[in-house]
């Protein structure tokens, strides 16, 4: 029997796990601990490097009327796309530039008013240093994070962050440790603005409608059942009153509020009071609700975060609470049922 020819140019490709090297597991953690651990020292030295070039491109940042631009070539523009991502998430308008694409039109994204961040290890990278030629003729502000200041990308920055030169970690064939360090002061940079732009919770909560983060901050005053889906009910309502003001109210809360002289919570009764009351066989459906109500609930308030009202919920066990005004009002009720929907427990 023959075997089939195989077509010119046909290249047997053999299993690279046939030539892997045989290392124990715990040889494998020890290398993985070493590169980890010659990163972190990395991140620790560029930290005590930051001069006031760092406050400075900062400043520039925050005082930018338009949107900041992130520039990198290589493996350097991975992590330009996420320090813009994180600029972008935290108040500053930011878009990638690939350098390479820059030079074929790609250029028109730059308006007046724009910063544009450049990063590479080296400074040398010929992408990068013919964009920020086109960039400083189009006269918009140049930063840099780079090696070293006396390289070309950092001599023709306006303001440059020296992030050191850095053997990579492992083998030292691939970015790994520059990669890292460009990546936090990226973070650290948007840190500070942040601070510096005085960007709150609120505002994060803006930018990210959707997903898990904005919805732990969301305020109680977002979620909670509010006008005909808040039942109230005054002391001198009967059970059966009560019952019926329970059942009626749109979404049937399983719950009321109990309010007194000047509209001020004065208790609450839920459905679980009720089973209670029936187990026991203790039920007068005249007996005033101010007789069994809970005289003093948990309440929180409209601008307290959910996360920390969803909190007091399950550290007492309760599927509803009231929230109240600064004069003790009822304003709203939380229930369990809508932080479920929404995933917020």
């Amino acid at each position: 029997m023959t075997c089939p020819r195989r077509p010119a140019g046909y290249v047997r490709v053999v299993s690279s796990t046939r030539r892997r090297r045989r290392l124990s597991e715990t040889k494998i953690v020890e290398l993985g601990r070493r590169v980890v651990a010659d990163e972190a020292k990395a991140l620790r030295e560029a930290s005590r490097t930051l001069d006031s070039d760092f406050a400075r491109a900062t400043i520039a940042i925050a005082d930018c009327s338009g949107r900041l631009v992130v520039a990198g070539m290589g493996k350097a523009n991975f992590v330009a796309q996420k320090i813009s991502s994180t600029f972008a998430s935290t108040g500053t308008p930011s878009l990638f530039l690939h350098p390479a694409d820059a030079l074929h039109g790609d250029l028109g994204r730059l308006s007046n008013g724009d910063v544009v961040l450049v990063l590479s290890h080296s400074g040398e990278t010929d992408e990068i240093i013919r964009l920020l030629e086109s960039v400083q003729e189009m006269k918009a502000t140049t930063l840099a994070i780079t090696g070293s200041k006396a390289s070309t990308l950092g001599r023709m920055a306006q303001i440059t962050i020296e992030m050191g030169r850095w053997k990579e970690a492992g083998t030292g064939l691939a970015p790994t440790t520059s990669t890292t360090v460009m990546l936090g002061l990226g973070d650290a940079l948007a840190m500070a603005v942040l601070e510096l732009k005085g960007f709150t919770e609120d505002s994060f909560r803006l930018f990210h409608p959707g997903g898990a983060l904005g919805r732990q901050l969301m305020r109680v005053r977002d979620v909670m059942r509010q006008g005909p889906h808040l039942p109230k009910a005054t002391p001198r309502a009967t059970l059966s009153e009560v019952i019926a003001i329970m059942t009626r109210t749109p979404g049937r809360p399983g719950a009321t509020t109990v309010v007194g002289a000047g509209g001020r919570l004065v208790g609450m009764f839920t459905d679980g009071d009720l089973r209670r009351m029936l187990e026991t066989g203790d039920v007068d459906l005249r007996q005033r609700i101010g007789e069994l109500m809970s005289a003093s609930p948990k309440v929180v308030r409209p601008d307290d975060h959910v996360r920390m009202a969803s909190k007091l919920m399950r550290a007492h066990k309760i599927d509803q609470v009231p929230v109240v005004d600064e004069r003790g009002r009822p304003v709203g009720l939380l229930d369990v049922q809508d932080l479920l929907a929404q995933r917020l427990l």
